[in-house]
């Protein structure tokens, strides 16, 4: 448990916060909210110790562990991902080296009676009941686990960190964390960079983490699937609601209305008594009345209303140009960066006033079909814009693309032409670069502002395609909903490349999913494709199983039969025969249930299967059938080993 005792943060004069208290009790669930600079990631350095408060303390028992995750971090490099990953394991190494310093003690002392021998017996307990409890035993499968988790391949294990971009080097950091088992986790953004997968497998961990979470995030739907406690930072003070994200939104309303209610009569209480101390003031008779009156409103505590940040975006897209029917025709179109092949066999067509997201574990190829759309990259087989299509294109590094040198004003003004130049003012204040913001540096603006200027460039001409590669990096929740509404009210035709599942849903008719190579198409929204999603990686698990690889290593590995001994040999005889049976028997379950696998893989039989109630436990009976068979020829196997 953490305790936050009136706890007040200065900077140059000016209290970030002022007088806070609070407790973070153990398996708590906690989002921190709060405009931006209102203190939420300073918060989290206090709580892990990075920074110390001006005044008031933060307490915490003496063997509690903190895992912090920064926005920011300065990366190792030197290491494989798999070695690199393995360093969280730091504990067990050094309970490893003093582990066999003390066997060698025991096994070369000879004072068996002495209170020195039997403390280090004690000691020894102490260390294998430690290790046994944070997994010493297991730890490549654990690190396996975290990483796949994350969405690493196998053969990214033995790849050194300095190959992977700061994104995936944060995952790195990230499983290292995960795997300490910390007693509390404090993670600022964590969603950053992770592609629908991972943030699913990521809210599935935080949800059967046995420690206690505090984290902020500009992802809605994890904050409201991880977080049951919202922690509102405002005016200085922090304010406590025992529930989720969305739910929080609804009572801070109610309380802002709360608070200007009793604003307003308090403000008529201090008229009316305003009015009686001016009317008896001057009378000789009244004047103790009137000093009286004076000295209530002194004592009187004014009613503050909180000011929240209600500042948004406000635009819209322009009337779009007309186009063809056919805005985009993709046939056996495909990608090849050097010896590695991306994807195969795209096939689609995009027609006028569709939109469409593209979704899929981040390098399966979505940002290159968004750069062969743009004709940025070369490719295989065809991919046409048709007639007359104006193209809008929002490239993932967009921000990071401007020019740092030139100003807000300058970014617009140099891009706009005609009747648009007399309008730059006015929609970099729709974009919120309003007065002197619009002549500071690019190189000077945080990365949600870079994100707004970015998206700005895209008012400058009437086009009818928008090709929008994860538009909402770096945007907080408002506006995000802000250029949700403005998508959804444009005319044209748009394909969206996002992560954010609040931000995709009832925005798009269909999707078309990067996987293993292959693009798919799926109809429906993001909230049907994750269903599907959810189905699948729980089929993969069934239908991944280590049987054709154990099948080759008892060829391999052969034990031989001792014809010697007729009693034996006939034993392992049955054995053979026993592992025989049961292996045509894992074929047969594997092929019943790889039929039914297709079948939820097809969207058309999807809702099918899924609805036949006797199919669907014919299904799970397969599997458990085929987890029983998979045991006993791993006993067989064993006997036979043996």
């Amino acid at each position: 448990m953490i305790s936050v005792n009136s706890v007040t943060v200065s900077f140059g004069g000016y209290d970030l916060f002022d007088n806070v208290s609070f407790l973070v009790n153990p398996k708590d669930r906690i989002g921190l909210a709060g405009k931006n600079g209102a203190g939420k990631s300073t918060m989290l350095k206090l709580l892990s110790g990075l920074q110390n408060p001006t005044k008031g303390e933060i307490s915490k028992p003496n063997d509690y562990r903190i895992g912090y995750l920064p926005q920011d971090m300065i990366h190792q490099h030197g290491r494989t991902v798999f070695e690199e990953t393995a360093t969280a394991f730091e504990e067990i190494q050094k309970l490893e080296s003093r582990l066999n310093v003390v066997s060698h003690e025991l096994e070369t002392r000879t004072d068996y009676e002495s209170d020195a021998y039997m403390n280090l017996i004690t000691e020894l307990t102490d260390i294998n009941t430690r290790m046994d409890i944070i997994g010493a035993s297991n730890r490549e499968e654990e690190i396996e686990k975290i990483l796949k988790g994350l969405g690493f391949e196998r053969t990214d294990f033995h790849r050194q960190t300095a190959e992977f971009s700061g994104g995936w080097r944060m995952r790195i950091e990230l499983a290292k964390i995960l795997l300490q088992k910390p007693d509390i986790l404090l993670l600022d953004e964590p969603t950053n960079h992770l592609d629908i997968e991972s943030i699913q497998w990521l809210e599935e961990t935080m949800q059967t983490f046995a420690g206690s979470v505090m984290l902020i995030s500009h992802d809605r739907q994890f904050l409201d699937n991880v977080t049951t406690r919202t922690i509102e930072i405002s005016n200085n003070k922090i304010y406590d609601y025992k529930t989720n994200y969305s739910r929080y939104l609804v009572l801070r309303q109610e309380r802002k209305e709360q608070q200007e209610n009793a604003a307003k009569n308090q403000q008529k209480v201090i008229d009316q008594t305003e009015a009686l101390i001016d009317k008896y003031r001057a009378k000789a008779s009244k004047a103790a009345f009137a000093q009286s009156l004076i000295k209530k409103l002194d004592r009187m505590d004014i009613v503050e209303v909180d000011e929240g940040d209600t500042s948004a975006m406000a635009f819209r897209f322009p009337p779009p140009a007309l186009s063809g029917k056919i805005v985009v025709t993709v046939e056996d179109a495909g990608k090849v960066y050097g010896n590695k092949r991306i994807f195969k066999g795209a096939n689609f067509i995009l027609a006028k006033g569709e939109k469409i997201a593209l979704v899929g574990r981040n390098g399966e190829g979505k940002s290159t079909m968004m750069k062969m759309i743009a004709q940025q990259v070369d490719f295989e087989g065809t991919v046409q814009l048709g007639h007359n299509v104006m193209m809008g294109y929002f490239a993932q590094d967009q921000a990071e693309r401007l020019d740092p040198n030139k100003t807000v004003f300058e970014t617009i003004d140099e891009l706009a032409v005609g009747d648009v130049r007399k309008q730059v003012r006015a929609m970099l204040g729709s974009f919120l670069f309003g007065g002197e913001d619009i002549d500071k540096k690019v190189r000077v603006l945080s990365g949600g502002e870079r994100g707004r200027l970015a998206l700005c460039k895209l008012l400058l001409q009437p086009y009818n395609l928008l090709v929008l590669d994860e538009p909402t990096n770096h945007l907080d929740i408002r506006s995000k909903e802000v250029l949700k509404k403005a998508i959804l009210a444009y005319e044209g035709t748009a394909i969206i490349v996002s992560h954010d599942r609040d931000f995709l849903a009832d925005l798009t008719e269909k999707m078309y999913e990067f996987r293993n190579g292959e693009v798919k198409e799926h109809l429906g929204g993001i909230v049907e494709f994750m269903e599907k999603l959810k189905m699948y990686r729980l089929t993969e698990m069934n239908t991944k199983s280590p049987f054709a690889k154990a099948k080759v290593e008892i060829k391999e590995e052969k034990p031989k039969i001792d014809t010697r001994n007729d009693e034996r040999a006939k034993e392992l005889k049955q054995i053979a025969s026993q592992i025989a049976k049961s292996e045509k028997e894992i074929e047969r379950l594997e092929m019943e249930i790889k039929i039914v696998d297709d079948k939820l893989a097809d969207s058309s039989q999807y809702q099918t299967v899924v609805n036949d109630k006797e199919a669907f436990a014919k299904y799970e009976a397969l599997k458990k059938a085929l987890e029983t068979e998979m045991q006993n020829w791993e006993t067989l196997q064993g006997k036979l080993e043996g």
